[in-house]
């Protein structure tokens, strides 16, 4: 489906086989062609419903210049070697995260890291085995990866269309996530970090920040300062009052932070945090794996903080109400 957003801006939703099941992509026309701005994941329904939407705005993919990611997540990042390989454009996104995409994407997570991380949360080891299974799988999804890529440095202004937009470094749900704020126009493409209807997962990844909601929780108190009119997520509806919704999900983190310290009273795992906090029966292992990062992510804030304590038993890490 692509819909009219702004003058020369028109959003493309995506399909995706996930719980969380499509991902809004933008396509910005300007004087010397069109910018794409994330890209989906290299699977049919998405690449289908990009011919179908160069149809529907009458244009080829030989009118795309360029190609910018917020962040390598797969739903974002998987079709932007395809897309590159369709229109010749080149592809850009921050250097912290084309250092995650080589991580991850190109030379794949080390089995052995994985399965570490997920022992110390507390999974058996055939969800560590299906969880594995899933990275493997995912990462297929990521092909084919860019030939071209040129860096994007925080706080860069670009060129999207006929607007000139601040790179603005976001951290918490993906290390070098970075955003587009026009501030003439009083309009930011958010990507993942300020999204309408659900929160986004701030997950403390093995290979990644490990102190990921203080980062996430920084980025908003300074998001919020931003003079928004309207914000352009990567999923659900349009932010139309962006302090508002920046309170709403400061709200969650402290809501659910209590709730985590309260499941430690009595001694926990992640894994049983997680099940106070997500209905496993609706997940799959791709999403018990993020269900599993983000109450990490919670529980090392509050260790950190001094308000939970952590031993380690038999490889598996337990925290407990201080």
């Amino acid at each position: 489906m692509v819909e009219v957003i702004a003058p020369d801006i028109f959003r493309l939703t995506l399909p995706l086989p996930f719980l969380l099941d499509h991902v809004h992509v933008y396509l910005v026309r300007g004087a010397d062609g069109w910018t794409v701005i994330d890209s989906g994941l290299h699977h049919p329904a998405c690449t289908n419903a990009w011919q179908i939407a160069f149809d529907h705005l009458h244009i080829t993919p030989s009118n795309i210049t360029q190609i910018i990611i917020t962040h390598i997540h797969p739903d974002h990042y998987g079709l932007a070697g395809w897309l590159q390989a369709q229109s010749g454009a080149v592809v850009l996104l921050s250097a912290v995260e084309q250092t995650a995409a080589s991580i991850i994407w190109r030379d794949g997570e080390r089995d052995d890291v994985v399965r570490a991380q997920m022992t110390q949360c507390g999974a058996a080891p055939e969800l560590s085995d299906a969880i594995i299974d899933g990275i493997i799988s995912t990462r297929a999804l990521t092909l084919p990866h860019p030939m071209r890529e040129q860096v994007i440095q925080p706080d860069a202004f670009v060129r999207i269309g006929d607007r000139t937009c601040q790179a603005i470094h976001a951290p918490g749900h993906s290390d070098g996530q970075l955003l587009f704020y026009d501030a003439h126009d009083g309009l930011i493409f958010s990507g993942d970090q300020v999204l309408n209807k659900i929160t986004p997962n701030i997950g403390l990844w093995a290979t990644g920040d490990p102190h990921p909601l203080v980062h996430y929780l920084d980025s908003l108190a300074a998001l919020r300062e931003l003079d928004v009119r309207i914000g352009l997520p990567g999923h659900r509806t349009v932010i139309d009052d962006w302090r508002a919704r920046i309170d709403q999900l400061r709200a969650h983190h402290d809501a659910r932070l209590a709730q985590v310290r309260e499941a430690c009273r009595s001694g926990a795992r992640v894994i049983d945090t997680a099940r106070t906090l997500f209905d496993f029966s609706r997940l799959t292992t791709h999403e018990i794996r993020f269900a599993l990062v983000e109450s990490l992510a919670h529980l090392e804030y509050l260790r950190e903080a001094g308000a939970i304590t952590r031993a380690e038993e038999d490889g598996v890490w337990w925290y407990r109400y201080s």
